[in-house]
Parts: structure tokens; C-alpha cells; sequence
């Protein structure tokens, strides 16, 4: 980064903008100040939606797919070009180990390429419904896309969202918080390195609520997609509710993880643990419940006892770490005060885990997986989403037990099933509630196939075809051109 620019700053209309008030960048592994960058508020969420509504109307960027599909690959190679700088940043600012930062970073190229091919393939259809009458059916971008993402996977949440913005021929301003502000600068660094894409058509800054409630409220701007809490996505569906906005929300989650008796019950457990631990429980897929089934319980318990136990705890710049911290020490206040209420509302701690306090690792904001086993299922600990590595254990006797425990619940973003039978796995998948569903797997997703929720989990999908939905408004044509048969009548 040049000397003009240490504070991380925002990307607004094509330039640099330094609000002027400054806050610390931290290292959640350490405690330690990494940077600092500029704390945008509602001047700065203005000032990017004015420049993207600029755009928007002053640029060819909405009529121009060959532009739109040019620029997104163009972003996919610099977003390759830059993977390893932005991946260290990320493991540093975020606390992900370095693998997993790298992992996030692969995600970027491949979603950017996929909405590349969208937004050429993308069409509208004609038909003729009576003799003489001609209907066409075209789709335009709605205008200025906001997107509002968190921290916890900065690069893959807000590519997810931008993309199919910029397919659809939108403009865009994107928020990230300050826990983010780094890596939103290495961000805003690959899209001023593309020269294709016209000033104003993306905006990046740094803000938190007040700035994301001008997003919110701004009649300017008629699409949010939105990626966090559901506490969150509630209050920006009522605030968005007075212009009728369009609304993309991924929101909370507790991935049930169902183990039946006729699982491969190693394979189950090696990804039971990882579903936990991948980037330390803070992901809205984390896999926070196991449902065992009754024959193999004992087994499965003492194995996850035994594994979770022996995870590597430490910072990104231990190759050996296979766990990072959480994201600061609120959060480690918050987690471990949700697994002393479960424990005093009867749940039992087959695991404690909880905040690590010797040195060095006390400096910075490190939790051990914790496992604890419950009968009630109105617990808020099975209830409520912890975002920390904190696991919740429950037993089943029958297929119908599974469902009816893995359904109980406002979320329903998403579930995995273990099994070694043929039917057993789909008919139960058809009966859970939830948007996407792994059989004999977790955490796989596509660009080519969507990825939402059920209930209090979101409205919309991201990824695959329904994802472009968010951005675009239908216009029915109607021409009266007549016939031939019409016109030889008359002669």
C-alpha cells in the first residue's frame, strides 16, 4: 500500500476517501493494532450511493453485457492474481488459520466467472397470444444494489452478493464493518485495478449501522442483500418495508449434523469436527447440533470427547494452529456466557472447553470447542445461534425422532445426513426443513446451484439462477404489429 494511503480507507466513485475519523484495525489472536482505517457513517453511505446512482444513469454499464461479462472475469483474474496478499490479511484481521483464508479466497474467481456467463446467458422470452399481437418480456437491472456484509467471511460474502449484482447491470455500494476494514481495503485495491469497470458502478466502504441504515432507507436504493444475524435482517426487512424494497437476506443458522446407526460413523465424526471448528463456529452453515442415533451414541460421544479435545487451538501464523480465535473478547464473554446458562438450565458438559487464560494465547480472543449434551430442545443453547465453537449433543431412536428434533428450531438454513442406505438419506431430506441439505457430507456449495433458507434463515437465495432475481425488474412489451391475413382483408 502507498504512503497516501496507510489508513484503510474508502472506494468511492473510482477515488480514495478518508472521512477522517480513524479507528484501530486488531488482531484477534494477539490483541495487537494491525492498521487503522477510516470509520464511515452516514456522509460516506450517501456519498456512495449518489455515485453509484450516477452511474447508473450516466454509463452504458446497464445496457452492456459484453462490458458486465468482460469486467467480472476481468476482477476473477485479479482477484487470483492477489489471493495470497489478501489471504494473509485475512488470517491476521479475521483469526481464520491460513488454509481456511485461502480456502475463502478460491471461492472468489469461480463466483465471479460463474455470474460472468450470467450475465450473457440471462434473457427474456416473446410469444404470440392472439393473431396480430406481439408480447416481449425483457429484464433490466432495478438500479443502485446495496450490499451489506460481515466480517466473518468478508471476501466470499460480499463476492457472492456483488457479482450477480453487477450481471444483472446494477451499481453497487458495499458495506463491510471495521472487523473487516483490511481486507475491504485489498478488496477495493483489485477493482481499481481493473480498468474496464466505470467509476460509480462499485463502491466499498467501511461503516456499521448508522451508515447501513441510510443504505437501508434510501428510496435510491432498491435492492439489499444482506448476509448476518436474523436479529439484524428483521429490523432491515422493517425499515426497508417503507419503499417496498427488494430484499436478498441470508441470515442465522444450527446445521444439525444426523448420524444414524448405519453410518460410516468415522467418516461422520472426521466431518462433525471440522463442521465446528472451520473458522472457529463463526459461519452461519457451522455444524452446531449432532443427532445420534441410540445404538451408536456411546461411541460417537466418547470419539467427539476425544477429537475436539485434541484440536490444535492458535493464531493464523502457527502452520500447526487448526483453529483460530473468535473475533474478539466480547465474543468470547458472550459464548462461554451461553454455555454457563446451558449448563445451569440442565444441559450436561461432556466437553468444557471454554476461554483459554494461559499465555501466550490469553492476549488474544481463543475459545476451546466445547460439547455439551441435551434432552431439551428448548434450550437457547440448541435454540438460539452461538456463532463459537460450541456443540450441542442429542440422541434418537426412530427416523421420525430425527426429523422432528432436527426441525425444531426458527432456522432452517441448512442439515447433513449420514447414512450408508440407499433411501433412507432422501426421504429423510425431503422431510427437513431447510434449504440446502449434504447426504454423507457438509459444507459443499456451487455457484451453479442456490444456496438459502427456510423460516427465519432468509428470504431469496444466493447462488445459481434464482440469485439474479434480487437485481432485476420483468417490463411487458405489447406491440400491435397485425397480420398478413389482416392486411390482404383490406385489399
Amino acid at each position: 500500500m502507498t504512503s497516501e494511503r496507510q489508513v484503510a480507507m474508502h472506494w468511492i466513485g473510482g477515488r480514495w476517501v478518508d472521512g477522517g475519523k480513524h479507528h484501530d484495525s486488531i488482531n484477534p489472536a494477539s490483541g495487537d493494532v494491525i492498521g487503522q482505517y477510516a470509520a464511515g457513517g452516514a456522509a460516506e453511505a450517501q456519498h456512495a450511493i449518489d455515485a453509484a446512482l450516477f452511474a447508473f444513469g450516466a454509463s452504458s454499464w446497464r445496457k452492456d453485457r459484453l462490458i458486465r461479462s468482460r469486467v467480472l472475469n476481468a476482477m476473477a483474474n485479479e482477484f487470483e492474481r492477489r489471493s495470497e496478499d489478501i489471504a494473509k490479511v485475512l488470517a491476521v484481521e479475521n483469526g481464520k488459520t491460513l488454509p481456511q483464508a485461502r480456502f475463502e479466497m478460491s471461492s472468489a474467481p469461480r463466483c465471479l466467472r460463474y455470474n460472468a456467463g450470467l450475465a450473457l446467458s440471462d434473457y427474456g422470452r416473446a410469444m404470440s397470444v392472439e393473431p396480430g399481437h406481439l408480447s416481449l418480456v425483457t429484464r433490466q437491472a432495478v438500479g443502485v444494489s446495496g450490499i451489506i456484509a460481515p466480517w466473518n467471511s468478508p471476501v466470499a460474502l460480499v463476492i457472492r452478493s456483488l457479482a450477480p449484482a453487477l450481471a444483472a447491470g446494477t451499481t453497487a455500494v458495499v458495506m463491510l464493518p471495521g472487523q473487516a476494514a483490511q481486507t475491504s481495503r485489498l478488496m477495493s485495491e483489485v477493482m481499481a485495478n481493473v480498468p474496464e469497470l466505470p467509476e460509480g458502478v462499485v463502491n466499498n466502504f467501511i461503516g456499521g449501522r448508522e451508515a447501513g441504515n441510510v443504505l437501508v432507507t434510501s428510496p435510491d436504493v432498491p435492492v439489499i442483500s444482506f448476509t448476518g444475524s436474523t436479529v439484524t435482517g428483521r429490523t432491515i426487512s422493517a425499515n426497508a418495508a417503507q419503499h417496498l424494497k427488494r430484499l436478498g437476506l441470508e441470515l442465522g443458522g444450527k446445521t444439525p449434523m444426523i448420524i444414524f446407526e448405519d453410518a460410516d460413523v468415522e467418516a461422520a465424526l472426521a466431518k462433525v469436527v471440522e463442521a465446528l471448528i472451520v473458522f472457529a463456529g463463526q459461519f452461519c452453515m457451522t455444524g452446531s447440533r449432532v443427532l445420534v442415533q441410540q445404538a451408536v451414541a456411546e461411541h460417537v460421544r466418547a470419539e467427539l470427547i476425544k477429537r475436539l479435545s485434541a484440536v490444535k487451538v492458535g493464531p493464523a501464523s502457527d502452520p500447526l494452529s487448526e483453529m483460530g480465535p473468535v473475533i474478539d473478547k466480547s465474543a468470547v464473554a458472550r459464548i462461554d456466557n451461553a454455555v454457563e446458562e446451558a449448563i445451569t438450565g440442565g444441559a450436561k458438559p461432556l466437553l468444557r472447553g471454554g476461554p483459554i487464560t494461559e499465555m501466550p494465547l490469553a492476549k488474544g480472543s481463543f475459545y476451546r470447542p466445547t460439547l455439551l449434551e441435551v434432552s431439551d430442545s428448548s434450550l437457547p443453547i440448541v435454540q438460539k445461534e452461538v456463532f463459537g465453537p460450541v456443540l450441542t449433543l442429542q440422541v434418537f431412536e426412530t427416523d421420525a425422532e430425527a426429523v422432528a428434533l432436527a426441525n425444531d428450531s426458527e432456522y432452517g438454513l441448512s442439515a447433513s445426513i449420514w447414512s450408508r442406505d440407499i433411501d433412507r438419506p432422501l426421504r429423510v431430506a425431503h422431510s427437513l426443513d431447510c434449504g440446502t441439505v449434504w447426504i454423507n457430507d457438509w459444507g459443499t456449495l456451487y455457484d451453479q446451484f442456490e444456496e438459502g433458507g427456510f423460516k427465519q434463515s432468509g428470504q431469496g437465495r444466493m447462488r445459481g439462477l434464482a440469485v439474479i432475481e434480487d437485481f432485476l425488474e420483468y417490463k411487458h412489451i405489447v406491440l400491435k404489429p397485425g397480420s398478413l391475413l389482416e392486411t390482404a382483408a383490406t385489399l
